[in-house]
């Protein structure tokens, strides 16, 4: 790129939202029926204020995406099919990560691991390689780069500001031998940046990712962060989480202020059938047109997560999801979906 480049917030304009839809060859098919529906109500209220990009594995199955659509209410004129064989759903880590240069969109295609080589992942890091190739992105070129990165892992305010977490970022697992300091300086080349946030603290039981910051801390506007919040000091969480109340009580605004922090609140634990707790979050909303996608997990805590949301973002509809179903595989809303800025699709 001639020109630095810029990596628009998720408050940005968008022209859609991309889905990756489960499979009965992905870890999803013994509860496919239920997770199905999940992805089915996402797609149809991202429908209402923009459009909805779904990757699907094969011609059979995008027939049955389009129907699925369909009976959902979802209007043909908003929603794209492409195929592109697949592992898994989480479209937020082998997405393509779109930063703007003057005038010009381009995808950035970073390496998808399998979150460090827990799980399979060839398929899914040809999956944006694969929907370019059927145009689906429009104009914008694509950019493959020689570093691994999950979208999930990435918070940015449009002014050169990153969040992140050490765990996720530094784990030896993602990039080997490479250091902060050469993170730092690739990822201000590629996206624009010019000051990094790095989380110490901050983990959930469940979690596949390392600590991604989509499931502890979340940028709402360039000045308020919602995190997720425990005072619970029975719960095995209370000890990190404060420690990462604290790191974010001492980050500051890229104009010198302190951030208006937000907690969200703590959902009674949810286990699978193993007994294993899984990460149930509501930091893991997802940023639309005029409204905010929120998970809601059957939980009293759901009505306390919706009203503190509003106050993040009063100009927004605020629109709970039940997610119950997708942390069955460690993730929730945000996980599922990635955000393509105005001009893509």
């Amino acid at each position: 790129m001639s020109c630095r480049p810029y990596l628009p917030p998720e408050w940005a304009p968008q022209s859609g939202v991309m889905l990756t839809w489960p499979h009965e060859k992905s870890d999803w098919a013994p509860i496919l029926d239920r997770v199905e529906p999940v992805f089915a109500e996402i797609a149809r209220q991202v429908a209402r204020f923009e459009k909805v990009l779904v990757a699907c594995y094969d011609d059979r199955h995008r027939a049955h995406v389009a129907k699925r659509l369909t009976a959902a209410g979802v209007a043909a004129n908003r929603i794209v099919l492409g195929i592109a064989p697949s592992n898994d759903t989480w479209a937020r880590d082998h997405g393509p990560i779109a930063v703007q240069c003057q005038d010009e969109l381009t995808l950035l295609d970073f390496g998808f691991n399998g979150w460090g080589g827990k799980y399979a992942h060839d398929l899914d890091d040809g999956i944006t390689r694969a929907l370019y190739r059927q145009d689906v992105f429009g104009k914008s070129p694509l950019q493959t780069v020689d570093l691994i990165l999950e979208g999930g892992s990435i918070e940015v305010d449009g002014s050169g500001t990153l969040l992140t977490t050490e765990r996720c970022l530094l784990a030896p697992t993602r990039n080997l031998g490479v250091s902060r300091e050469q993170i730092e300086k690739k990822l201000s080349e590629l996206l624009g940046l010019n000051r990094f946030l790095w989380l110490k603290h901050g983990t959930l039981a469940g979690d596949d990712t390392d600590s991604h910051i989509d499931t502890l801390a979340r940028l709402c506007d360039a000045h308020t962060i919602a995190y997720v919040a425990c005072d619970d000091p029975a719960d095995e969480h209370h000890a990190e989480l404060k420690a990462m109340e604290a790191e974010l009580q001492t980050f500051r605004a890229a104009d010198g202020r302190p951030y208006r922090l937000v907690p969200l609140p703590w959902p009674k634990p949810k286990h699978d059938s193993e007994g294993g707790r899984m990460p149930a979050t509501y930091a893991n909303f997802l940023i639309i047109n005029s409204a905010v996608l929120v998970p809601t997990y059957r939980d009293a805590a759901d009505t306390i997560a919706l009203e503190r949301l509003k106050t993040c973002f009063p100009n927004r509809e605020i629109i709970g999801i039940d997610c119950l179903p997708l942390i069955y595989q460690h993730g929730s809303l945000h996980c599922v979906t990635m955000q393509l800025p105005a001009g893509i699709l």
